[in-house]
């Protein structure tokens, strides 16, 4: 099994880090990276969801080669939904489950009921980042790392944000389950839940105390709930 993760909004590959040692043995963990940060922080970032699959899938084509899931925080759920469509509409093998955390689910408005944190200034979104968790407050605090962070997170912010799903957009044939946070402020149980309107398959809400970045605290048992719904329905 190959499992590709895919992270949050202002993050990277390093929001995972930890994660490979805690899956079996046999499993390949690959840690998908954004442009504009990390180990690709030498390349501008990308304005929009469909710009970043596009990116993901010129390296991921050699990659589908075997059974493989999609695992993606926030953003990266949003990348993980988006990343899905592309490979049905493009006859591509398709993960075997997908793993949705700390998003809601497309409405056909687009509205996600959050605060376009993109539009705030620097003190209100230096706050609504602090509150989110996830983000040590002397990162926040200081200059020359925000002066770093900020145009990033503008960018994903608005990415996430902005986009919105396409008329008439299939329902997934894939295996689906949702996680998230019980104390996230960003995105409530009851939107989480409405990923059930948007698979033919959906495997149940996977909820842990915790905010946004509830995994951190956690990380050995939603991996473990990972592999227990692939093995469902491998």
């Amino acid at each position: 099994m190959r499992i590709f993760l895919l992270h949050h909004a202002g993050g990277s590959h390093l929001a995972y880090r930890d994660w490979p040692a805690l899956f079996p043995a046999d499993w390949e963990v690959c840690l998908l990276e954004a442009p504009g940060r990390g180990r690709l922080a030498d390349l501008p970032v990308l304005p929009t969801a469909e710009q970043v699959v596009t990116f993901f899938l010129e390296d991921l084509r050699p990659w589908l080669d075997r059974p493989f899931a999609v695992f993606g925080h926030s953003m990266g759920a949003l990348l993980g939904y988006e990343l899905t469509l592309r490979l049905m509409a493009e006859g591509l093998p398709l993960p075997v489950w997908l793993g949705l955390s700390a998003r809601g689910a497309p409405r056909a408005d687009g509205h996600q009921d959050v605060v376009q944190r993109h539009l705030l200034s620097d003190d209100e979104l230096r706050r609504v980042v602090g509150a989110m968790g996830g983000t040590p407050p002397e990162v926040l605090a200081d200059p020359g790392w925000w002066a770093m962070l900020e145009p990033l997170l503008r960018n994903d912010f608005r990415l996430a944000e902005t986009w919105r799903p396409a008329p008439g957009t299939p329902k997934l044939p894939v295996p689906v389950t949702v996680f998230g946070g019980e104390q996230d402020i960003v995105v409530r149980p009851e939107r989480l839940a409405e990923w059930a309107g948007h698979t033919e398959r959906y495997l149940g809400l996977r909820l842990s105390p915790g905010d946004h970045f509830y995994f951190r605290h956690d990380t050995w048992q939603v991996v473990d709930r990972i592999v227990a719904d692939v093995a469902k329905v491998r």
